[in-house]
């Protein structure tokens, strides 16, 4: 007998320096006398991703305890698949918050718990809100017109509200220590562990008096249908794109040069722009925040200096106007030589802060300096009306906000240096980010082909809407069919293009919408699954050919009924009669215990 556990959350501070410390889970398991053995692993299926922690252990002598912690909850966004199952395979859920990060607090209240509600579906499994730490502000004042602990800290009132709102256990843990963890937090969860252990006996127990209810002929009994094959999702690698762009340089529209115009660093303005407002005002951009900060300007003008004037006038004929780079004179020296390491940081996604510090550190031996150096970076990357987003907040919530930066340039003419001409209308674009994101543009649009000397390029059979989703993912990383068969246009847009982490996400989509679908809305739909097999196999999608051959013999006897079945290989058949649910010897056991009960039936003496 096994308790699984699921914990969410990170019970760290997030504006503390010491991210040494200990966590919940793993303070319990070490501090916890019921312990006997303990094994700590990165889960088989996330490796190299770990966006949870997997320990196990014994305990009351030979109960297996299975703990999956989960400190980021970003695994909500990217793996909603493997998040539900977490939950679904869960008999307790633990959730974690420091009350020291009110940001973090607020986008669980706002963002996760409703994911969390949404994925228990009124399963009674219990859930404990365990709020770490000591207020660094004190005791909050109790007065209602005294705000101002509230803004830094998270007070036990709103812990509490949130509790009542997943009907959850609610515990303030002020420091790990012994009492706290074995005998506060320790209790209230090895409760939950014994009330989940008796249901699992009653549950048992159950079962066997069934069994041992009638010792007459039992029906026969319908094995459980062979498992799904899985489809593992690819890990993003959106940063890393960008970053190869920096690297490599293509498509530089944007030239940094020291006042001795000795060197030359390039860059993107699309990047740029996305990145800071100063760049959109460097850059004549319209910035997207209304009124501009007095700030930024003030220090768009002591740091740059933009080169008026064509600097390569005698251009080929039909070269776009992007192959001249603007160049731009970086006024201050010292940051001038920090320059390529600040731009290595813009391009990785503006979150390696600390990376950024060493590097600076390394070129520039003066303290004055490298605090310079960095107080500019952190007013270049500063959004207006909103709090410093470098350093001061949680790494993974910087990148989640640095991966829609782009949106802000998709399907739109500013600074456009390529048109898509498709079904009779025009989508602008940036090279740039198709080069970064796309093989098959990169090729295109640096190789000997037409459309390395055009601005104007047609695209031939695809839709334009398909076009546009695709394109929304190359800038964004992400992208939301609105169903299973724009999905399919989309799937067979990224093999065109080859870009195989949108192929997945597309078959990831197909695959929990079709599972989703009850038997009757799966016997009625007008969707054909065998088109959509044919689609796959045509389209080199492996993975969800092989699913949909499966998912077709697990539900035979409605698909049998359907006249597309027909339209099956004969290998198709084959394998779909050889895996088909029910089997055809259940079938002949079932039709052999009916008659059975026919002839042992007793005809009415009466009548």
């Amino acid at each position: 007998m096994s308790v699984n556990i699921v914990a969410f959350g990170n019970e760290r501070d997030g504006f503390s320096e010491d991210n040494q410390q200990p966590s919940l889970i793993w303070s319990y398991l070490r501090r916890s006398v019921l312990i006997s053995q303990i094994d700590s692993s990165l889960s088989a299926s996330h490796v190299g991703n770990p966006v949870f922690t997997e320990y196990q252990a014994c305990v009351f002598g030979n109960v297996r305890l299975v703990v999956h912690d989960c400190p980021v909850w970003d695994i909500f966004d990217s793996d909603w698949y493997t998040s539900c199952r977490l939950i679904g395979g869960a008999d307790i859920i633990v959730i974690k918050y420091s009350v020291n990060d009110k940001t973090s607090f607020q986008e669980l209240k706002d963002s996760y718990v409703p994911m969390v509600k949404k994925a228990l579906n009124h399963c009674s499994v219990p859930v404990i809100i365990s709020a770490i730490g000591a207020r660094k502000d004190g005791v909050p004042c109790t007065c209602p017109l005294c705000t101002s602990d509230r803004r830094s800290c998270v007070i036990t009132s709103e812990g509490v509200q949130l509790a009542k709102e997943l009907g959850a256990t609610y515990l303030e843990l002020h420091t790990l220590n012994d009492f706290y963890i074995q005998k506060y937090f320790g209790g209230v969860l090895e409760y939950f562990m014994i009330q989940s252990l008796n249901q699992k006996s009653s549950e048992k127990m159950k079962k066997r008096k069934k069994t041992q209810k009638s010792h007459r002929v039992q029906p026969p009994q319908l094995e459980q249908p062979e498992k799904m094959p899985i489809l593992k999702g690819e890990a993003s690698h959106y940063n890393t794109d960008l970053h190869n762009l920096l690297c490599c340089c293509q498509c530089a529209d944007v030239a940094f040069y020291p006042e001795d115009l000795s060197t030359a660093v390039e860059a993107h303005k699309v990047i740029l722009c996305s990145a800071s407002q100063l760049f959109m005002l460097l850059f004549g951009v319209r910035s997207p925040y209304g009124a501009q900060d007095a700030s930024t300007v003030q220090l768009a003008r002591s740091l740059f200096a933009v080169q008026t004037g064509d600097p390569c006038p005698s251009l080929p004929p039909g070269v776009p106007p992007c192959a001249a780079p603007v160049r731009v004179l970086v006024k201050d020296s010292a940051f001038c030589s920090c320059l390529p390491d600040i731009l290595h940081f813009i391009y990785s996604g503006a979150f390696q802060w600390e990376r950024l510090e060493e590097d600076i550190k390394k070129k520039l031996k003066d303290p004055e300096k490298i605090e310079h150096v960095l107080e500019k970076v952190k007013c270049i990357l500063k959004t207006p009306g909103k709090l410093n987003t470098v350093k001061d907040c949680k790494s993974h919530q910087i990148k989640r906000l640095y991966n829609t930066s782009l949106r802000l340039f998709f399907n739109t003419p500013v600074l456009a240096d390529v048109i898509f001409k498709i079904q009779g209308t025009t989508v602008p674009a940036h090279r740039a980010v198709l080069v970064a994101r796309c093989k098959v543009m990169a090729a295109m649009f640096n190789g000997n082909y037409l459309e390395a000397n055009s601005i104007l390029v047609p695209v031939y059979g695809v839709s334009k809407d398909t076009f546009l989703s695709f394109l929304e993912y190359l800038y964004t990383d992400s992208c939301c069919p609105a169903s299973i068969l724009q999905a399919m246009s989309l799937l067979i847009c990224a093999e065109m293009y080859q870009v195989m982490r949108l192929q997945h996400i597309c078959e990831l989509y197909i695959i929990t919408q079709l599972q989703s679908m009850p038997s009757r809305e799966l016997a009625s739909t007008s969707l054909s699954i065998v088109s959509l097999l044919k689609k796959a196999k045509f389209h080199n999608s492996d993975c969800l050919s092989t699913w949909l051959l499966h998912f077709i013999a697990t539900n035979y006897l409605i698909f049998s009924q359907k006249p597309e079945f027909q339209e099956l290989s004969v290998e198709e058949r084959n394998f779909v009669e050889m895996h088909r649910w029910p089997s055809n010897l259940y079938l002949k056991q079932l039709a052999d215990y009916r008659n059975y009960i026919h002839s042992q039936k007793c005809h009415c003496t009466v009548m």
